[in-house]
């Protein structure tokens, strides 16, 4: 089975603010497969992680398609604590404006990504991915996500 990293940020400058989506996908010899980025408009810091939850998994699938990724051990790393802990079932969701977006992973969990883990890592891990985050706030919505 294939193993694939799935770094994840998001932020809001202002929480709520404007706010971006980061997600850098790399293999088990650290070689970058693909990243990507999308400005979110205005939203908290905690939508945006979910957010970028979400543009990695939907990345993941324009990637590998979808009968592959059934077949991928695909780990997801985030700086964001509450995020990574209310998706692995350990922490309630007390926000409303988060349910439906810990649906949304949920769904793609159980219907196209078999095999997905979740991690938290330092800040400082997750360079890349916030790097892209921030990419995606400064462009704003002058230009749309992209793909690299």
């Amino acid at each position: 089975m294939e193993k694939i990293y799935l770094n994840t940020d998001g932020g809001s400058r202002g929480n709520p603010g404007p706010a971006g989506a980061g997600a850098f996908i790399y293999n088990e010899k650290g070689e970058m497969v693909r990243k990507a980025h999308l400005f979110l408009g205005v939203m908290t810091n905690n939508e945006a992680e979910y957010q970028a939850v979400i543009l990695g998994l939907e990345t993941l699938k324009k990637v590998f398609g979808k009968e592959k990724i059934k077949d991928l051990d695909v780990t997801i790393r985030l700086d964001s604590e509450l995020v990574c802990r209310q998706l692995k079932n350990e922490y309630q969701i007390k926000e409303e404006k988060l349910i439906p977006l810990f649906i949304k992973v949920h769904n793609l969990q159980v219907s196209e990504f078999k095999h997905l883990n979740f991690e938290a890592i330092p800040r400082e891990k997750n360079f890349e991915a916030d790097k892209l985050a921030n990419e995606a706030m400064d462009l704003g919505s002058s230009q749309p996500a992209g793909l690299f």
